[in-house]
């Protein structure tokens, strides 16, 4: 993965890519990995287009788009990794033994030890030859191919052994119910789009997105016969994503040399400065860190909806969604007002797998549990992972007890709820900073002996409020109607919103609902396992012009069934207003430059109508055409006495103002389309 830059070569002696570029990283000052993983994914983004427009399902076979995919991860890998891209291809080929060797029943439990046995046999090799500081490693793909090996056995067993009333919906629809081919396997595993930096895309997703399914309508029985559904560009959106993610860059290139992670371990650091700095800095630090993260994964998701892959179909506004397999909503992270939330916003792909692999198959009692241990074994077997998932637990238990005692009590104005949002947000920043600096500090004793420097004063805190408080303050209680409210609530839940139960137990909901009725939602999952997805009711119907989509509330089945979207996650207040601002305002920027475009083409128009006219006899206006017209102007047959000059002026200024409309008649097409159809 991305990791903090560096300006010595020495510090990359363990780097196994390719140093044709350092030339480059010399020049720029960024090591030589991250400059080859920058080139890579930067290339990935104009072969994604190529990809979509020439490559696309309407005009060559699924067996060529496979090839390509699969082709250009290769290279991609190689060049990232040299020789240590070996382990790209022998993951996966064991896995695929397994797939085709074993029975369906017991598929899946022997790809998830093959896959486990060899990640964390490369984790501890890493940890041999490597000490954390190697920006760019081969565990970083590995992590994400694990992911799809393993969901993919998980979905060849749900659809060959178990039966269809036992799934949950998202386990119906991911449900595999016939092998794959060596070609279509690797190229799901390898291909471009996902190799460097994901995100997680499951099998089915990939395999409708290279045959064209997804731009069929889903309520067709026979997926040949459909008809298509005319894709959107995806430029307005990559274009965002890109901008975004290079933004998220600068922030973390700017801000990384004033607060790098490793003064953390500093002694100098650590006895001679103060508590309160101390946090200071850690939340600092973990905050900078957090951006590499959003850079790589916005540049991911571009590069896949660029390529034509996480259209969803259309909102009720009738705007096109690419979020099928969006990895990060940074707003929704950076001002979550709860741990909870902010866990439901990070890494989202992982909390699908996550979700879909443990926390749904295994005893209730114990899903919360397995859910961290896997989450934590698969990060590898650094000491700081341990520890930040082991506090993250308790901070998330002590927080639901402290909004159960405490938030109903700044419900009452406006004023007190603002406060209430503000304190919390602020609160789970120094929490969040807290918590995760172990995770990129990695030692053990670095880590252990800072927390003692800060007192262990919020896991004190922690504990208090989960054994001490709720006996002096009573929470928030609910009355008879209301919980017979959220038993109906859970009854109903299948033809309700569609939410998701991410890793740690908790549960999302739509903005729009209010703060009590997702009290009642929480109450309502306490007495309902298998509420998780609500019905596929809805379809993507077929549109015949690009720049009317339809205007129905259509939102893809295979979102519904993945999770909802980020934006359907309740993080209070404070988030969400900003959210909407800022995609008011940018509504509004689009909108003005539309008008201006519009306006100035009309404005054209009119003027060269009015030269025109002005050029004529009154007699022959209404009857002479454009053409003798113009001619007519040129010879100065039919014009009011003028000199030869001013006829060649005239002239002049009539080609330059065709030239003009002629190019501003273009320029909309081009942004509406993106590519040439």
């Amino acid at each position: 993965m991305l990791e903090t830059p560096k300006i010595l070569d020495q510090d990359n002696m363990n780097y196994g890519g390719s140093r044709a570029f350092n030339w480059l990283a010399d020049l720029s000052g960024l090591s030589v990995d991250l400059v080859n993983f920058l080139i890579c994914q930067i290339s990935a983004i104009f072969l994604a287009s190529l990809y979509r427009s020439a490559l696309h399902p309407s005009k060559v076979s699924s067996n060529v788009r496979h090839i390509v995919a699969l082709s250009i991860g290769l290279v991609f890998g190689y060049f990232c990794f040299g020789p240590q891209a070996i382990h790209i291809a022998g993951l996966p080929a064991a896995c695929y033994v397994a797939i085709r060797t074993q029975s369906p029943k017991v598929v899946q439990r022997t790809v998830m030890v093959v896959a486990m046995a060899y990640l964390l046999t490369i984790h501890v090799l890493r940890q041999i030859y490597d000490d954390g500081s190697c920006s760019l490693d081969i565990t970083g793909p590995l992590m994400i191919i694990t992911q799809k090996v393993t969901s993919l056995a998980f979905s060849i067993h749900d659809g060959f052994v178990r039966q269809t009333k036992d799934l949950t919906k998202a386990q119906q629809y991911h449900a595999v119910k016939k092998l794959p081919t060596a070609l279509e396997y690797f190229s799901y595993v390898l291909n471009f789009q996902g190799l460097m930096a994901g995100p997680l895309v499951f099998y089915k997703d990939y395999i409708d997105f290279i045959e064209g399914y997804n731009l069929r309508p889903a309520a067709s029985s026979d997926k040949g016969k459909a008809e298509m559904v005319l894709e959107p560009s995806p430029v307005k959106t990559v274009v965002k994503k890109v901008i975004g993610s290079f933004i998220c860059a600068f922030i973390f290139m700017r801000f990384v040399k004033l607060y790098p992670i490793k003064n953390l371990k500093d002694d100098d650091f650590v006895e001679n400065t103060t508590i309160t700095y101390k946090i200071w800095y850690a939340m600092m630090a973990t905050t900078t860190t957090r951006f590499k993260y959003y850079h790589a994964w916005l540049l991911a998701d571009a590069i896949a909806n660029n390529s034509g892959l996480g259209f969803t179909g259309y909102d009720k506004d009738g705007n096109a969604n690419w979020d099928l397999i969006s990895n990060i909503n940074v707003f929704g992270f950076e001002f979550a007002t709860n741990i909870r939330d902010a866990i439901n916003n990070w890494n989202c792909g992982t909390n699908r797998w996550l979700r879909t692999i443990v926390y749904e198959r295994v005893p209730k009692k114990y899903g919360t549990i397995l859910t961290f241990a896997l989450s934590a074994v698969w990060h590898g077997f650094y000491p700081g992972y341990y520890l930040t998932f082991a506090t993250g637990a308790l901070m998330v238990t002590s927080a639901r007890m402290a909004r159960r005692m405490f938030r109903h009590r700044f419900q009452q104005t406006r004023m007190t709820r603002m406060f209430y949002d503000i304190l919390t947000c602020l609160t789970t920043r120094i929490v969040m900073g807290y918590t995760t600096f172990p995770f990129v500090l990695l030692e053990f004793m670095g880590s252990i002996q800072l927390y003692l420097k800060f007192y262990l004063c919020l896991h004190i805190i922690a504990l208090t409020t989960i054994y001490v408080l709720p006996t002096f303050i009573r929470g928030e209680k609910r009355s008879t109607q209301q919980t017979q409210r959220a038993t109906k609530i859970s009854e109903t839940s299948e033809t309700k919103e569609p939410f998701r139960v991410a890793a740690n137990d908790v549960l999302c909901k739509s903005n729009s609902q209010s703060n009590e009725d997702h009290q009642l939602m929480e109450a309502a999952l306490v007495s309902s396992q298998n509420t998780y997805m609500s019905e596929q009711s809805n379809i993507i119907p077929q549109c015949s012009d690009i720049s009317k989509p339809p205007q129905l509330p259509i939102v893809a089945p295979a979102r519904e069934a993945i999770s909802v979207p980020h934006d359907q996650c309740e993080m209070d207040q404070l988030s969400t207003k900003l959210m909407e601002k800022i995609e008011a305002e940018t509504k509004n920027i689009e909108e003005f430059i539309d008008k201006t475009v519009t306006e100035t083409v009309t404005g054209i128009v009119e003027f060269k109508k009015d030269l025109m006219r002005d050029s004529l006899p009154s007699g022959l206006r209404k009857r002479t055409s454009l053409a003798s017209t113009m001619s007519d102007v040129v010879a100065g047959a039919t014009c009011k006495p003028q000199t030869e000059e001013g006829a060649a002026f005239l002239k002049k200024e009539i080609e330059v103002i065709n030239a003009v409309v002629q190019q501003a008649n273009v320029l909309p097409a081009v942004l509406s389309n993106g590519h040439a159809k």
